[in-house]
């Protein structure tokens, strides 16, 4: 079975972070192993409190990981400090780690800040570099570019100036706004491509973002290609989301969970 590391803070409520990321991992059959950043005390609605790992534990936790299970992808969620991203970059670029995905978190679901500007910084200069792929929502590509997006032109030019900045490929995801799920890979060598979605009416998207990337980071760790990768992330969390799985004041039945990784695990 092939593996992936989630190198992300904790949700209690267990609909975004390493839960979430574990969770799709195995739904899409890859071996999940976590680092984790911070414990947060959050639900769908907001975060209440956060408290962060040393950065010398957040290290032992990594090489833990790479020194016996070697990840054949790593995704990095939430940081919430410079001097933790500091200790990601460099323990991947010791252990040369492959397939990296950063999904740039700076606000949750629910408007919380996630992120000190310190970090979102130090997650520029040290961790956009030396990844495969960068997952931004529309504020956090408005934040990288410096680009305001009100439309899919937007969101192209800001894919673009973020690949020209950063030297990774990136994928702008829709919504938040805008008026369908549609999102854009461009890529180092200058292509584009359009992955389009229907906007689901299910409020309950708390985590989409920590889902989408890490299904693809599942993918990549199977051997897929990055398109692929995307398609079939992006075809997973709209099936998460047709399912209407009911969240808060009570959960609905999880058997659609089991269908969608019969279809997604091989």
């Amino acid at each position: 079975m092939k593996t992936a590391l989630t190198i992300a803070g904790s949700d209690s409520s267990g609909g975004a972070g390493i839960q979430a990321d574990i969770k799709t991992m195995t739904m899409n059959g890859v071996y999940a192993m976590s680092a984790i950043t911070a414990l947060t005390a959050q639900n769908t609605t907001c975060v209440r409190a956060i408290s962060e790992v040393r950065p010398e534990f957040l290290k032992q936790q990594i090489d833990a990981v790479f020194e016996d299970i070697r990840p054949d992808a790593v995704k990095i969620g939430m940081v919430s400090n410079a001097a933790l991203v500091e200790v990601i970059a460099e323990r991947l670029r010791f252990y040369e780690a492959e397939n990296i995905i950063v999904d740039p978190v700076a606000v949750a679901t629910s408007g919380s800040k996630l992120s000190s500007t310190e970090a979102y910084e130090a997650l520029k200069r040290e961790l956009l570099p030396i990844a495969a792929l960068a997952t931004p929502n529309i504020p956090e590509a408005e934040l990288l570019s410096g680009m305001k997006i009100n439309n899919e032109q937007d969101m192209e030019a800001a894919a673009k100036a973020i690949v020209e900045m950063f030297g990774c490929n990136v994928l702008v995801k829709g919504g938040h706004g805008m008026s369908d799920a549609n999102d854009i890979l461009h890529r180092l060598n200058g292509s584009h491509h359009w992955f389009t979605g229907k906007r689901v009416n299910n409020p309950n998207t708390h985590g989409t973002g920590c889902t989408l990337s890490s299904a693809i980071a599942a993918n990549m760790a199977k051997g897929l290609g990055l398109p692929e990768a995307i398609q079939r992330a992006k075809d997973y969390i709209s099936g998460a989301l047709g399912a209407m799985l009911c969240l808060g004041h009570g959960s609905g039945p999880l058997d659609h969970m089991f269908d969608l990784k019969s279809k997604f695990a091989d």
